[in-house]
């Protein structure tokens, strides 16, 4: 009789399917230890498939439109900090694509995100990036600039989509057919990849402004409005990736420092 060790390290290694298979075999072991494994491992496919469940509910858009052709999902990170770009991402999926916990990128650990953004990279039809820079941001508002990094990760889709999922806006400018959804990044797998390409793409960049720039806390805060953040600005003054329009009412004098 195998000991409890060894068939431990066989559901331990076991996929799926065999995962079933071992349920069968020592589904008569009357000992406790081997019992538990099953009922531990048959909770894990209970959660997998509940997993599974929430993954489907967020392919009804995807389901509703994509025999007109390949559907892109398209969201934003960084339209409300105080420092640095705002990124948008833009992901089209295969069909019936699998990616494990894929969720809004707000709902996500770091950890996870990283992951996910991967995985999403490994595993997408194709997917862009796109930014724009508080400089530009400046320039032309927040608006305008998160529109302009959309239609930039758009434009880097090689095939490109013919029906774009939005996170509740309507991107001028672009000739595809558009479908906004508010609360998207939650309703939409192709969404929610495209919030995570862009949280973690954003995230990242901000840990590398962190290291030329430390006194800000960038790397803690990635340029949102914290109060350690409000401290640092007010302190050390407007840094070159600080967006002037977002922080007069911290900074007397944005025009002539930075």
């Amino acid at each position: 009789m195998k000991s409890i060790k060894e068939i431990k390290s066989e559901f331990v290694q076991a996929g799926e399917s065999e995962l079933l298979q071992l349920f069968q075999i020592y589904g008569s072991d009357s000992r406790s230890g081997v019992s538990g494994l099953i009922a531990q491992y048959r909770k894990k496919l209970e959660r997998l498939g509940a997993e599974r469940e929430r993954l489907e509910s967020m392919r009804v858009y995807e389901h509703e439109y994509e025999e007109l052709g390949l559907v892109c999902g398209i969201d934003e990170a960084g339209r409300g900090p105080l420092a640095g770009p705002v990124v948008a991402g833009a992901v089209i999926l295969p069909k019936n694509c699998e990616i494990l916990y894929l969720n809004d990128s707000k709902k996500l650990t770091a950890a996870r995100r990283d992951e996910l953004f991967d995985e999403i990279r490994s595993k997408a039809i194709a997917w862009g990036v796109g930014m724009a820079s508080p400089q530009r941001i400046d320039e032309i508002n927040i608006l305008q600039a998160t529109y302009e990094a959309m239609r930039d990760a758009v434009s880097m889709l090689d095939p490109q989509p013919v029906v774009l999922l939005n996170d509740a806006v309507t991107i001028p400018l672009i000739p595809y057919r558009q479908v906004p959804i508010i609360g998207g990044d939650g309703k939409s797998l192709s969404i929610a990849a495209a919030s995570v390409m862009a949280k973690v793409t954003r995230d990242r960049l901000m840990v590398e402004y962190d290291k030329l720039m430390p006194e800000y806390g960038f790397a803690s805060h990635k340029g949102y409005g914290s109060a350690a953040h409000i401290e640092a600005l007010k302190k050390y003054g407007p840094s070159p990736i600080h967006r002037k329009t977002f922080i007069k009412n911290f900074i007397a004098d944005t025009e002539d420092t930075a």
